[in-house]
């Protein structure tokens, strides 16, 4: 391997190593949304009916219908079972389950990558994934801990190219089911995905090398 090929072989590995990396996070985002006994928890912990409301059978019907709308791959319109909605709150949820969408297609494409190089005997880039995660969870971690309600806003900034994600309780009441505390608890779960994330690719990148060396 030449000097340009080792480059270039380096740069891929990279590039690699930094589409896992997002999709292992963007995947623990999606498994926290996936996680729905942690929102049937905090309707008691956080007393969601009495701040809302709105009874823990509407509470629970509508929540569901969200994730299920967000987590579908069939496109369709939005439209809650029972809380009304506007125009505005349904164009952010159309925007979040584009996000996503967009998820799914680069996990593809990072297991597919991941696939190529274990068939390669190509390892490197793992260990490279799990120490670009091991910034994100010290990064969110102090988010959580100094100022979580600047960090929360940040992010729908950086995501979001409008602010329909700032809800009106007037004509989207159903911002009133979700409290800004489930989020930092979705938060602190996301955060755990990731640690088990690298605790899991160190031992599979041990695993892989004394493999190879035998």
């Amino acid at each position: 391997m030449n000097g340009n090929t080792r480059k270039e072989h380096k740069i891929l590995q990279i590039l690699l190593a930094l589409a896992l990396s997002l999709s292992i996070i963007l995947v623990s985002v999606k498994l926290t949304l996936m996680f729905k006994p942690l929102y049937y928890f905090d309707i008691q912990y956080l007393n969601i009916e009495k701040q809302s409301g709105f009874s823990r059978s509407e509470i629970v019907e509508n929540y569901n219908y969200v994730i299920n709308y967000l987590l579908s791959p069939i496109q369709q319109e939005f439209k809650l079972p029972s809380i009304p909605y506007s125009k505005y709150g349904q164009i952010h949820f159309k925007d979040v389950k584009r996000i996503f969408t967009s998820i799914d297609m680069l996990f593809i494409i990072s297991a597919i990558g991941l696939t190529l190089n274990i068939k390669r005997r190509n390892f490197n880039f793992i260990r490279q994934t799990s120490l670009m995660l091991v910034l994100l969870p010290a990064t969110l971690s102090a988010a959580l801990i100094i100022n979580f309600d600047k960090a929360f806003v940040i992010f729908h900034k950086i995501f979001f190219r409008n602010d329909y994600w700032q809800f009106d309780p007037e004509i989207d009441p159903i911002i009133n089911i979700l409290p800004q505390e489930f989020f930092y608890h979705s938060a602190l779960l996301i955060v755990i995905l990731i640690i088990l994330s690298i605790i899991f690719l160190r031992l599979l990148h041990k695993k892989l090398l004394y493999k190879k060396q035998v």
